[in-house]
């Protein structure tokens, strides 16, 4: 019996025919020229041709009108297909029922003040959805894009700002020109055939002569000519003062001799030279006294710039100013909330004279100085010696507009106050000394910090669902923040994570039948605490306050329970932490110490044996009790934000050590308690960059790798041999919607090896470790609507084996061969086992939160056979089914 697609296939081969000119017929049913009213033109394309030295991708910016977008979705299309189901008449008639209605029901609803409330609220919801599609279309109109309507004024306008943005980078005889493809010329055979047809007479067309092209091509010409660049001729500064900072910074400067001339770094020069000032103590110092003035005159393609800098006023220098005092107010906006309590009371007293009196009267500060800092406060809830510390302006400095500010950041990191400010008031000068009337040089400032106190509990809750194994996981994460339980601006951080996630066993079925899906629990429980400080026995050094350290302990407990096993892991971590900048910070991890513990059922022992004896896995070792001791640094620099939103890098350094005095105590604690303990050193690389296309739009990439050695050998009391062990949690896995998003967590390669079941069929279940991680992601982002984007992306990369096992029993065929073939890394082979993975993405950005859906499909895995390894020809089978990924965040 023939496939039903293919006895109906014969059936349809005359539609198969007609397919094309119906294809033709709906194209031109959805032609977008209907959309324009008469003489009305579309925008098709705009070029910009001839630039060579300028930034090109600002002058595409500063065209004023562009095309309708195609990539990735078809926008002008959709809008079309919106608007053959608008109707405006009908949406008016809906609205005025809308309002006529709902002026019944007021009325109807009398007096009554809670009924009118929910009557206009639903009033008001009601007809400013029918007004929204009223005026920009209903939900498939607003999900596209309204023709772009060519305007041959603003076509104008952008010649006007590309030639001054030109001129501003030193292109002073630059020239921009404009061509539009507005008239309509036939092509060669139309032409030929009118000149013949003018011999006979007939009757002109006039409109035809007149027809102008329904789409429009915009080309901007730009010829730069050769630009200018600077001659920088000595400053001129009235201000000895200021021109003694000015020569002393002058090798920060942004203008270079000989550079071609940009006013947007000119800018920056001015910015610069103002913050080198207010960081001398030039506290009144603005930016208004900087002039660069360019001559072009000098010579040709020459631009002298000279700098000037004037002083306030004539007879008048720059004032440098002095810190003469710091006050620190830790708990600014208590005293109004108690003078407000006060007076409440006294006017519940209801007396007169007391209402006039001030209510503050009896509520005083308290006073502490701690290292030249006065701190006040109502009641002194935080360790002043701490804030001192995080204190870096002090009385006797020159006012530092650098110190202020990082003052400000530090003070934040704490994350003790909802807000701190650092303000300056004048000290007023003295009277005159003498009847000349000249008073001191330098100016006082009273320097004042206020903080307003943050709530002493903070608590974060956060639910969402996994979508593992075709099942979909609900799991919830809850935190609870005490802020400074101990007096010393600390953070108590306690955490619990419940959650069930799907999970595909063959535990209790006959092998070879299909994995049966399941759900597996898993109970997590943290513990932190972060002093803002380091913890060491020695007193630091004053100048690590500007790098803000801190000291973190931290354990947690994670607890899984899945039908083969269950397992918990412990953790301790000693963490010194602290930044270079705002986006560059280190962590030094001193000591990290995990333990494991599990107990498995008696198949799932099986199938570790089965793994272990036949193809030397090191899976069975994530099962048995183990000890971890490590130390460990990070560098991390990121200078994106929480929703990705800038034209960013990112860059992750891990290196750890572990186990390197086990030597000491291990055989005495594995006979007293059975832990094993392995050493080994693991180091990782994770970098991204985040490109700005469009203010819309993104293309990002990634690239990840990691390594895993053990550093000596260690006795397998299993297997006999004393091979390089690696634990199991310090492996490298590839797959999951954080990495291969075509294939499940954790179950790529590794390398192009094919782990197999005992009856021959493909084991799609079995996890696999690997000690060398190649990864890497490219993914471009774009807006769908309103806060839903879309992504298309593509994955590709492989974990493989270091110290792969061999067959050691000379009986054997295979003896000296890898039990694994095409697991061990090779340098003539690893790339011909690169996995690759595409498909696209839904997600849901609420700012706060961003909930995404991948969807991915294998295009060429290296695990499957020879002839099957482009998996694109098996879409949607068993080898390649199409993989869902559920996640909170980007995936990188």
């Amino acid at each position: 019996m023939k496939p039903l697609l293919e006895y109906y296939s014969s059936k349809l081969r005359p539609a198969r025919q007609v397919g094309p000119w119906l294809l033709l017929l709906a194209v031109a049913a959805c032609s977008p020229f209907k959309l324009l009213q008469p003489k009305q033109r579309l925008l098709s394309r705009v070029e910009i041709k001839g630039v060579e030295q300028a930034d090109k991708e600002r002058l595409t910016t500063l065209a004023q009108q562009k095309p309708n977008t195609r990539f990735p979705l078809p926008k002008l299309a959709i809008y079309q297909l919106g608007f053959n189901f608008y109707d405006s008449v009908r949406l008016k008639n809906k609205l005025r029922a809308i309002q006529n209605t709902y002026v019944a029901k007021i009325k109807a609803a009398g007096t009554d003040s809670a009924e009118l409330g929910k009557l206009l609220s639903r009033r008001e919801r009601k007809v400013n959805r029918k007004q929204l599609a009223l005026d920009k279309g209903n939900a498939i109109m607003r999900l596209g894009e309204a023709p772009v309507i060519y305007d041959s004024a603003l076509t104008r306008k952008s010649v006007e700002q590309m030639t001054t943005y030109l001129h501003s980078q030193g292109f002073f005889r630059a020239r921009v020109s404009a061509i539009d493809t507005t008239r309509y010329k036939h092509g060669v055979v139309v032409r030929a055939l009118k000149s013949v047809g003018a011999i006979f007479p007939g009757k002109p067309d006039s409109l035809d002569a007149a027809k102008q092209y329904r789409r429009v091509t915009v080309t901007y010409n730009i010829a730069e000519g050769q630009p200018f660049h600077y001659r920088l001729l000595t400053p001129s500064i009235a201000d000895s003062g200021v021109a003694a900072v000015v020569r002393q910074g002058q090798g920060a400067t942004l203008l270079k001799e000989n550079e071609r001339y940009n006013e947007d770094l000119i800018g920056q020069e001015r910015t610069r030279l103002e913050t080198l000032l207010k960081n001398a103590g030039y506290y009144d110092f603005r930016q208004q006294y900087i002039t660069l003035e360019a001559d072009t005159s000098y010579e040709k393609f020459t631009v002298r710039l000279r700098t000037f800098i004037t002083n306030p006023g004539p007879g008048q220098g720059h004032r440098v100013y002095t810190v003469k005092q710091v006050r620190f107010i830790t708990d600014a906006g208590v005293g109004r909330t108690l003078r407000n309590a006060a007076g409440d009371t006294l006017r519940r007293a209801g007396t007169a004279a007391a209402l006039r009196a001030r209510p503050s009267l009896g509520v005083r500060t308290d006073t502490v100085t701690t290292d030249s800092v006065h701190f006040a406060a109502y009641a002194q809830k935080y360790s002043t010696s701490l804030l001192a510390r995080k204190v870096l302006v002090r009385p006797g400095q020159h006012y530092s507009l650098a110190n202020t500010m990082q003052t400000q950041r530090l003070l934040a990191d704490l994350d003790m106050f909802r807000f701190n400010t650092v303000n300056y008031r004048k000290v007023p000068d003295p009277p005159a000394t003498d009847s000349t009337g000249v008073h001191p040089i330098t100016g006082e400032l009273v320097a004042v910090i206020n903080a307003s106190p943050a709530p002493k509990f903070g608590e974060t809750s956060e639910a969402g669902v996994t979508y593992v194994a075709y099942l979909p996981g609900p799991f919830l994460n809850l935190r609870l923040k005490t802020r400074n339980p101990f007096g010393g601006a600390e953070v108590l951080e306690l955490g619990v994570r419940a959650g069930f996630e799907g999970q595909l066993t063959r535990v209790g079925v006959v092998e070879g039948d299909n994995p049966e899906q399941v759900y597996t629990t898993q109970l997590g429980a943290t513990a932190a605490l972060v002093l803002p400080q380091f913890l060491v026995p020695f007193k630091t050094n004053h100048f690590l306050t500007r790098y803000n350290p801190k000291t973190r302990f931290s354990l947690s407990e994670t607890y899984v329970n899945r039908p083969e096993y269950t397992r918990s892991n412990f953790e301790f971590a000693w963490d010194y932490i602290w930044q270079r900048s705002p986006v560059h910070q280190y962590v030094f991890s001193p000591v990290v110490i995990t333990l494991v513990n599990s107990a498995v059922t008696d198949d799932f022992q099986k199938r570790l044996d089965t793994l272990r004896i036949r193809d030397g896995s090191s899976l069975y070792r994530s099962f048995n009790k183990q000890i971890e001791p490590s130390f460990s640094f990070t560098s991390l620099y990121n200078s994106n934000d929480f929703n990705q939103t800038r034209d960013a890098r990112y860059l992750r350094l891990f290196a750890e050590i572990g186990g390197l005095t086990r030597g000491l105590y291990r055989n005495a604690l594995y006979d007293a308690t059975s832990l094993s303990v392995y050493d080994f050193a693991r180091v990782s690389a994770d970098y991204r960059r985040y490109y700005h296309v469009t203010p819309q739009t993104f293309f990002v990439w990634r690239l990840n790798g990691g390594m895993v050695h053990a550093l000596s050998r260690t006795n397998d009391p299993l297997t006999g041999f004393d091979p390089f062990i690696v634990p199991y949690d310090k492996s490298f896995f590839a797959g999951g919607s954080t990495s291969l998003r075509a294939w499940q967590p954790r179950r790529l390669g590794p390398g192009g090896y094919t782990s197999k079941l005992s009856n021959g069929a493909r084991d799609y279940i079995t996890e696999q470790p690997g000690e060398l991680l190649l990864e890497g992601s490219v993914e471009y982002r774009f807006p769908i609507y309103s806060f839903i984007k879309g992504a298309l992306f593509t994955d590709f990369g492989n974990v493989w084996g270091l110290q792969e096992r061999k067959q050691e029993d000379p009986t054997k065929l295979d003896y000296g061969q890898y039990l694994r073939p095409g697991a061990q890394f090779q340098l003539n082979q690893f790339y011909k086992q690169i996995a690759v993975g595409s498909g696209f993405g839904i997600r849901f950005d609420f700012t706060f939160l961003i909930l995404r859906l991948d969807i991915a499909t294998k295009v060429y895995d290296p695990t499957a056979e020879p002839t099957q390894r482009w998996a694109l020809r098996n879409f949607d089978t068993s080898a390649n089914p199409i993989s869902f990924n559920l996640g909170i965040g980007y995936p990188f």
